[in-house]
């Protein structure tokens, strides 16, 4: 059957930390998983071992169906090293209104022994970029019978804090268990700005670099930058943004309304460059406002520029200009 292989509620679809990677479960894997679910039932909310029926009827009638929704139940990824799967999991249970998830993943049964925390930490640290990066999920935690103390050495190196102890809350061979759930909540957010940023603002509207990458490039004074600043707070077509991680402000972006597209405008403080956070932030920005069209406005000698907006998947546009490259997003 043709399978498919991208979610539409993501803007991001294949997340990788060397030659680990996680990508949309893959119809080829199913057999695999089957395999190992059975293999490690004693664990999972699973009740009785699965068929290659039952696994195909599942990934065709469930699984296949959550590509396309905006909101799906749950997104699972197959977890690959060198492109041969080694697990699977991803966010289930999700609450959109609340903005959490549960993590789920199970491991090939035969890495268990050596490789159990460093699969799950590699898998973790995969998963966040899904979950806080791309979703802009508020928090998500683990659910798990207290039956492999493993699982929470690799929890505590990926700074997951355990929330609370369920006694007694599932019967396991004979007897009451507990259940352990370890949370992890979202570092980076992105806020709507409000007076008190006006300076800092101003502070990294007069950056070098900004300066140098602007299409106004002349520095910019107290008196005019207000005088924008109160008009663009007051405008029902321009929002502004700060991007904030652990509650320390580390970049803006702005949208401006121009006919059926809203131009954008992004700055990262100069502490922060090269870490990634300038995709962070188109992303987040596209997340929060996904009935909107974008055009991005980049000198073509801002390198770093055009290769966020051309990751993200913004599609070139011709125009005339010698000095500017415009790129479109719908």
């Amino acid at each position: 059957m043709t399978f498919p292989s991208t979610y539409k509620c993501l803007t991001e679809n294949c997340f990788q930390n060397n030659n680990y990677q996680i990508v949309p479960i893959r119809y080829k894997d199913r057999y695999d998983i089957m395999k190992w679910r059975n293999e490690q039932i004693y664990h999972l909310r699973q009740n009785k071992p699965l068929t290659k029926k039952s696994q195909d009827e599942y990934f065709k009638n469930v699984i296949s169906k959550l590509f396309d929704q905006d909101k799906p139940n749950q997104i699972l990824f197959s977890f690959l090293k060198d492109d041969i799967c080694i697990g699977y999991g991803g966010l289930v249970h999700i609450n959109w209104v609340d903005k959490n998830a549960e993590i789920s993943f199970v491991m090939n049964t035969q890495l268990e022994n050596e490789y159990f925390e460093f699969n799950w930490v590699t898998f973790l640290n995969l998963l966040e970029k899904v979950a806080f990066n791309d979703l802009m999920l508020h928090k998500i935690f683990t659910f798990a019978f207290d039956l492999r103390p493993k699982l929470y050495n690799a929890l505590e190196k990926e700074k997951f804090v355990k929330e609370a102890t369920l006694k007694e809350h599932c019967f396991f061979n004979n007897k009451f268990i507990d259940v352990i759930i370890h949370q992890k909540t979202n570092s980076l957010f992105l806020r709507k700005a409000n007076k008190k940023d006006a300076e800092l603002l101003f502070k990294w509207a007069n950056d070098k670099a900004v300066r140098k990458n602007a299409i106004n490039t002349e520095k910019i004074n107290w008196e005019n930058h207000l005088k924008w600043f109160k008009s663009k707070l007051q405008s029902n077509n321009a929002h502004l943004y700060i991007l904030e991680k652990n509650k320390t402000p580390i970049g803006q972006i702005r949208i401006d309304k121009l006919n059926n597209y809203w131009i954008i405008d992004y700055s990262i403080d100069k502490n922060y460059r090269g870490l990634g956070y300038g995709k962070l932030i188109v992303k987040l920005l596209i997340n929060l406002n996904k009935d909107k069209s974008f055009i991005a406005q980049v000198k073509k000698e801002n390198i770093a520029s055009i290769s966020i907006f051309e990751k993200i998947g913004f599609l070139k546009k011709e125009n005339n200009s010698n000095e500017l490259i415009e790129y479109i997003y719908e």
